[in-house]
């Protein structure tokens, strides 16, 4: 029988090494594009993707900061639990991500949508709503990509059907993104 550990790492290698650096990159000049035109980036995702969308806004404000340049704008609405609470008891489940984009989007800003089915209820309202309202939009999916993959501007799938592989990959992406944008704004 095969080892878990040993399959499992091995076939991460063989996801990360397949995902689009092209799309990967398309991401990267959006994110440079809106830190220039002083845009917000907002977050968002359920379970393990709303963690990935907190730890991106983390890495996106604190670790591309470059003495002299302005500050990338960065917000997870995924980190307000009494307000997403509030919306979800008061409202619908499928409202936590669209009333505060209410709040604070402007046209011309960006939104991350994380989610590993492509398929939530929340996620895919809010990125309608805000395409609606004039936002670009960038999905990060899984294999099959689901609505998500279809409505949003930019995709960028992990090729898995292994949802643990595909959060990985998702954190990765942070990674990367987050570390590609750094080095365009201290070149900048």
């Amino acid at each position: 029988m095969p080892d878990f550990i040993d399959t499992y790492l091995t076939q991460l290698e063989e996801v990360i090494h397949n995902t689009s650096r092209a799309d990967i990159t398309a991401v990267v000049d959006a994110l440079e594009m809106a830190w220039r035109e002083g845009r917000q980036i907002f977050l968002i995702g359920n379970g393990g993707s709303a963690a990935t969308a907190s730890h991106m806004m983390n890495d996106l404000c604190k670790l591309t900061i470059a003495p002299g340049k302005p500050r990338v704008r960065a917000l997870a609405l995924t980190d307000n639990v009494p307000l997403m609470t509030a919306w979800g008891n008061d409202a619908a489940y499928d409202d936590i991500f669209v009333e505060p984009l209410l709040n604070f989007m402007r046209p011309g800003d960006l939104v991350i949508a994380i989610s590993t089915s492509g398929n939530s209820p929340n996620v895919v309202k809010a990125v309608r709503v805000a395409k609606e309202h004039g936002l670009k939009t960038i999905g990060f999916v899984g294999d099959q990509g689901g609505k998500l993959a279809e409505m949003a501007d930019l995709v960028v799938r992990i090729p898995s059907p292994h949802i643990g592989q595909q959060e990985d990959g998702h954190m990765i992406l942070d990674h990367v993104i987050a570390g590609a944008l750094r080095e365009r704004i201290r070149a900048a």
